[in-house]
């Protein structure tokens, strides 16, 4: 994994204080040394920043399986606007709204577990600064716990209608699949060896009383396209240590955007995408109605790039630097080097398909001051600062290309009106509501 550089070594742009360069010192031997064994505490103050780049068709779509479980459709709602107006909505990075990059930050201390509001100092580069407002949510749920162990999920309520699960990268089917799962011969044991989804997601930016965040109804925006996270930040806030600061470099910076095509390969799609240098794996998934079949029941075919059965509903989402690197390994996840994959011939129909890719960045996890080398010594953080990074996009085959659509291209088929009788039939998404039963 490449050590992001800190005050500490390499070169840097600006002269850093020399207090400010003893404490980033000071948290970069907490980021770059194995963990040690030994009693700990939870430190004072914990703040959480997630940060997302969404693009392509339908980018709101970015957030299905985030947050939502087993559930795919859980944040289906970005596609319909979220994140519009002047003010973008607190965990954007999860729906994606409208397309761009997103920032959502979460402050907690556990010296005053009523915290009202705080601040968080950001560099110019990022362009929406030089000082965000946090602000605790009114009648929000107690805080969550983290159950951000590594798992495989199964569903929380059984679908209806037919499933079809096809996975792994190439021109033809391979042999053994589709995996079908049959509402009509429906066993308990079926649903659990269909519906495999893994998932090491943590917890991240979240909302609750005592807890501010960043955007809030006060303030909030999106980055702007050339935005950066990289240079010194810091948090304050009543209860909150001094002394929280910490940087960001560009190993860990905002990814840029994912840019998927797509092609007919004679019945197959071939996808490409542009390499991101920060990019740890690639996932990439499609599913898509293929109508009312002769005996009445609804069909959903789903497809991942997973050499391993896998739904893809727990992957698209950010996960941990351990289980991405161990799923690279074990062909779950797209190496970092890939830069194309093909769905096998015959498994989505030539229109009405849903396309998604996730490009997952290093996760940052930084604390302070660094963990005794002593292994009976207790280890007692003053803060620590958990920084998630993704890159998602989506693609409809057969579909023009949201640039195309910005530059009125592609022909008419997003603005031209529809005949009555064809706004009644339903689409993938009707058909994937129907089949999971929402």
């Amino acid at each position: 994994m490449t050590t992001p550089a800190t005050p500490c070594r390499g070169p840097r742009r600006r002269p850093v204080p020399i207090a400010v360069a003893l404490v980033l010192c000071s948290v970069a031997a907490v980021a770059q040394q194995p963990p040690a064994k030994g009693p700990s505490k939870p430190p004072v103050a914990q703040a959480w920043i997630d940060v997302a780049t969404f693009s392509g068709m339908g980018a709101g779509l970015g957030g299905i399986g985030a947050g939502g479980g087993n559930n795919p459709l859980s944040a289906l709602g970005g596609l319909f606007g979220v994140g519009g107006g002047s003010n973008v909505p607190f965990l954007s990075t999860q729906s994606g709204g409208s397309g761009g990059r997103y920032v959502d930050v979460t402050l907690a201390t556990r010296a005053n577990p009523q915290l009202a509001e705080g601040t968080q100092a950001v560099p110019p580069g990022l362009q929406i600064g030089p000082v965000l407002k946090l602000l605790s949510p009114k009648d929000a749920k107690p805080a969550p716990g983290d159950d951000g162990d590594e798992r495989v999920e199964e569903p929380s309520e059984k679908p209806k209608g037919r499933l079809l699960l096809y996975w792994g990268c190439g021109d033809t089917v391979r042999a053994g699949q589709p995996r079908v799962l049959d509402v009509a011969k429906l066993k308990p044991e079926d649903v659990a060896k269909f519906f495999i989804s893994r998932r090491a997601t943590q917890r991240g930016a979240h909302s609750a009383t005592g807890r501010p965040h960043w955007p809030n109804p006060s303030e909030g925006k999106r980055v702007p396209d050339g935005g950066s996270l990289v240079g010194e930040h810091e948090f304050k806030g009543q209860g909150v240590p001094e002394g929280f600061k910490f940087a960001i470099a560009a190993a860990t910076d905002l990814m840029p955007a994912l840019a998927l095509t797509t092609a007919d390969k004679a019945g197959a799609t071939a996808l490409e995408w542009n390499a991101l240098p920060t990019a740890r794996g690639y996932f990439a998934g499609a599913f898509a109605g293929k109508g009312e079949q002769a005996d009445g029941a609804s069909e959903m075919v789903i497809w991942t790039s997973s050499e391993l059965p896998d739904t893809g509903f727990g992957l698209f989402d950010y996960q941990t630097n351990s289980a991405v690197e161990r799923w690279v390994k074990e062909r779950v996840l797209l190496a970092p080097s890939t830069t194309r994959c093909t769905v096998p011939k015959g498994v989505l129909p030539a229109e009405g398909s849903f396309l998604r890719l996730i490009a997952y960045g290093p996760e940052l996890n930084l604390a302070h001051p660094p963990r005794p080398a002593d292994p009976k010594a207790v280890w007692e953080p003053q803060w620590a600062v958990k920084l998630r990074i993704k890159s998602m996009t989506t693609a409809m085959p057969g579909m023009p290309s949201m640039g195309d659509v910005m530059k009125g291209e592609g022909g008419s088929t997003p603005a031209s009106p529809q005949p009555a009788e064809d706004k009644k039939k339903p689409g993938a998404l009707d058909l994937l509501r129907g089949v999971l039963g929402r």
